[in-house]
């Protein structure tokens, strides 16, 4: 029986609309078809699930708590809900995928882990999961990254992970990731690529949004015990790849009544040259083993992207994503290094929360909506500050 791709569930090939597939090198193609007829059986395993969801009350902290944010509210004249994905474990939402992808590559038999990270958050959250487990761990960061993320490179080496820059192109998130590629290829049989984002070869976008869908379900229970209702107006959070978004999405993907809003890093503006505005610049193309919208020259080549966020640096955007812009069905905005950096400052000042660079981008957003007083505003808070203190201090010192 062919299965029909939903917002949610992409075809049997892996692909959302136009977009998705697995375009990979013969060399892995015996452990990416593994995973594609594997995952979801071993996933909805009732062990699986018992050892997941365990992990993610007694270990990760969850649920997140849904706050609703009374001044940042009356700022915008509406109800705005944060869900503290900032609370979690290791600082962000990273951990809900890295926990599901260890516990999947020990029941793979899997003995080493490699990944990939921007921010670092998937990063400490991929050496947390293998310390955990007691696995052998990998980190390709890019060069440019390692330097403005300093406290999550010692907090991976602290963890017990090796940490190689990635020295080439940008020397950010796009090379790290071509790096972590590499590797894999070099040691395919007892290696699993930890992917940290919805991007990647089919079935890595289905998979890291499945689990980080549990964003989205505690949404619709907390939304009903505060309001009566399990749908928001709005979902409001930040894309780069789009695992945040993706999970704060899924449970509200089927519901036409809800408006998912992903925000995007716009830089120094969308068409200074230095973006990372996906969807306003994009066309489609391969990148990292799928099709996806991708910033490139007209010959193809991959454009440089560029954020004040090292977790939002990426010239692509997942393939969920992408359909979700083709088709209407998400709303895409963007926001600058400036507007992101305000709110950031703002929030802090407001509600006693200093968001991640990312998350930023998120509420700097808010101000392009407008909203009813009556709306339910949730805005999915990523990850937490701290591993921005650096720029944050550099902004105040200027002042």
């Amino acid at each position: 029986m062919t299965q029909t791709a939903t917002y949610q569930k992409p075809d049997e090939q892996g692909y959302y609309g136009k977009f998705g597939g697995a375009y990979i090198p013969e060399m892995l193609h015996r452990n990416v078809e593994e995973l594609r007829t594997k995952y979801l059986e071993i996933m909805y395993e009732d062990s699986f699930q018992e050892e997941f969801n365990a992990l993610l009350h007694d270990y990760v902290g969850r649920p997140t708590p849904l706050y609703l944010a009374q001044r940042l509210s009356a700022l915008h004249k509406t109800n705005i809900y944060l869900k503290r994905e900032d609370l979690n474990h290791t600082g962000a939402h990273k951990i809900n995928n890295t926990v599901g992808q260890i516990l999947l590559a020990l029941r793979l038999g899997k003995k080493r882990i490699i990944a990939e990270t921007g921010a670092g958050q998937h990063g400490v959250a991929t050496a947390t999961v293998c310390a955990l487990k007691g696995i052998d761990c990998v980190v390709y960061m890019g060069e440019k990254d390692i330097e403005r993320q300093a406290p999550n490179v010692a907090r991976m080496k602290m963890l017990g992970a090796t940490v190689i820059p990635a020295t080439s192109g940008s020397k950010t998130l796009k090379d790290a990731t071509n790096e972590a590629i590499r590797a894999w290829i070099n040691d395919p049989l007892d290696t699993h690529y930890i992917i940290g984002s919805v991007v990647g070869p089919h079935p890595y976008p289905d998979m890291v949004a499945r689990f980080q869908s549990v964003i989205s379900a505690e949404t619709r229970k907390q939304l009903k015990e505060k309001t009566g209702s399990e749908l928001p107006t709005h979902v409001v959070a930040c894309v780069g790849g789009g695992s945040n978004a993706a999970g704060a999405f899924y449970h509200f993907l089927e519901e036409p009544a809800v408006k998912l809003v992903a925000v995007e890093a716009a830089g120094h503006g969308v068409h200074s040259g230095f973006s990372a505005a996906t969807t306003q610049l994009g066309k489609p193309g391969i990148l990292h083993g799928s099709k996806s919208l991708l910033m490139q020259t007209a010959d193809g080549q991959v454009v440089e992207p560029h954020s004040i966020s090292a977790g939002l640096d990426y010239p692509g955007v997942g393939p969920l994503h992408a359909h979700l812009y083709d088709s209407g069905r998400g709303i895409f905005l963007s926001a600058t290094d400036d507007e992101s950096l305000a709110a950031a400052f703002e929030l802090a000042k407001l509600e006693g929360i200093i968001p991640a660079l990312e998350s930023a981008h998120a509420l700097a957003a808010l101000y392009q909506l407008t909203f009813a007083p009556t709306d339910q505003v949730v805005v999915c808070l990523s990850g937490r500050g701290d591993k921005d203190l650096a720029t944050y201090m550099k902004v105040m010192e200027e002042k």
